[in-house]
Order: C-alpha cells, then structure tokens, then sequence
C-alpha cells in the first residue's frame, strides 16, 4: 500500500470535501480519502498496483481542483 498527499489549492466549501472523498473512494484499488479542509490537502492510500497516483492527481483536476503539489511514501 503507498499513501499519498495531495496539496490543493484552497477549498471553498464542505461540498468540495464530499465531492472529492465520494468520486475518489470509488475509484478501483483506493483504500481511504481523507480531505483535510484547513490544510488543503487529500490523504490517500492506494494500492499502486491498481491505481497510479498520476490518475488520482488527475482524477482531482477532472473535478475542478488543481493539485499543486503530490507526495507519495
């Protein structure tokens, strides 16, 4: 399993969060999302024989959200 952060640009509101966690935890081999709203970023574990990280980032981007940074472990 790897986990990712995702830095985003800040969030307006609750419905980005549920947006983002919804479309996210559907996706094939990811395990959790977490949105933190006050740091402006998504926690993520996936596992990355399944899933990228690249595809989650532009998974977040096709929702309307710009990643400004990506951190992987």
């Amino acid at each position: 399993m790897k986990k990712g952060v995702f830095s985003l640009e800040p969030l307006s509101c609750p419905t980005c969060i549920k947006k983002i966690e919804s479309t996210l935890s559907k996706m094939d081999g990811v395990k959790e999302v977490k949105v933190m709203f006050n740091s402006n970023k998504v926690r993520t574990q996936f596992d990355e024989e399944v899933v990228s990280a690249d595809k989650i980032q532009e998974t977040i981007v096709k929702l309307g959200y710009p990643v400004l940074s990506q951190k992987v472990s």
